[in-house]
């Protein structure tokens, strides 16, 4: 793993637009995570109230609710690696730089796992900054600071570990069907936030679709991704969250992932190169 490691680490460390993705990424999240007390004392200022409560009091970072807080908002910057993946991919196919690799004597099967390889490290560490960034926040604004609370909710974080790397696995697919960097990023970024929801939600909504037809609404690709973490903020307004991990969610993600991973093998081993 280390030796295809630094083959992606040489293909990547010195172009420009993979370091602008991840500083996107990154500092994207530090702003939008860190300012959720400056948002509320803003809102407070505005005179605004949810229930008649002081929306500064709200506690966001508390422990253990931070977790699911944070990799909640965090889903939504997934699609930024999800860039990362396809320009890196696709670059490979475009340059002949994946076809040159195998004349050297890299596998096919050696070049999936190079780009799995980059999956994972990617993942991993999207999901010790948001550790980081949660531990840090939790321990300036959290009001209860004992280890039990500090340390439990965490499978949130390796929900998003896993929904990280089944996201950028579909990426990894889109890219080597596409060829094309452009046309394979606004591919997955219409059917990630436009195509899939749209057909979704009227699955769940159009009381015109037989009820057979709604309940496979959970099984889509984007869909089942979503449900791994659940919107968390309704609890603030008193009402009822789902503040676990369902087993059922994780195991149609897994699922998905299975897919993704068998389908690009056995494109990579049809595909002439």
């Amino acid at each position: 793993m280390i030796r295809l490691f630094e083959i992606e680490w040489l293909k990547l460390k010195n172009y420009k637009v993979f370091w602008i993705l991840i500083a996107m990424y990154f500092v994207g999240l530090i702003l939008i995570l860190s300012s959720g007390m400056f948002l509320m004392q803003f809102l407070k200022n505005q005179g605004a109230e949810f229930e008649g409560i002081d929306p500064t009091i709200i506690p966001l970072y508390d422990f253990p609710d931070v977790w699911q807080n944070m990799t909640y908002i965090a889903t939504f910057f997934k699609i930024i690696l999800a860039f990362i993946v396809i320009i890196s991919v696709t670059n490979e196919i475009g340059y002949r730089t994946m076809r040159q690799n195998i004349i050297e004597g890299l596998s096919k099967w050696e070049f999936l796992k190079s780009k799995l390889t980059l999956i994972i490290i990617l993942s991993f560490a999207a999901t010790l900054f948001l550790f980081l960034e949660g531990l840090i926040t939790g321990l300036i604004y959290s009001t209860v600071k004992y280890p039990k609370f500090i340390f439990s909710e965490m499978e949130f974080l390796a929900a998003y570990f896993l929904e990280v790397v089944t996201f950028l696995s579909f990426a990894l697919l889109i890219g080597i069907l596409v060829k094309r960097a452009g046309f394979a990023i606004v591919l997955i970024f219409m059917y990630t936030l436009i195509f899939e929801p749209i057909v979704t939600i009227n699955f769940e909504h159009n009381p015109y679709i037989p009820e057979l037809i709604k309940s496979t609404a959970p099984f889509f690709p984007i869909k089942s991704l979503n449900n791994l973490i659940s919107v968390p903020f309704q609890r603030y307004v008193f009402m009822e969250i789902q503040d676990f991990i369902a087993w059922k969610d994780v195991l149609i993600v897994l699922g998905w992932l299975a897919i993704y991973l068998l389908s690009i093998y056995k494109l990579l081993a049809k595909r002439d190169i």
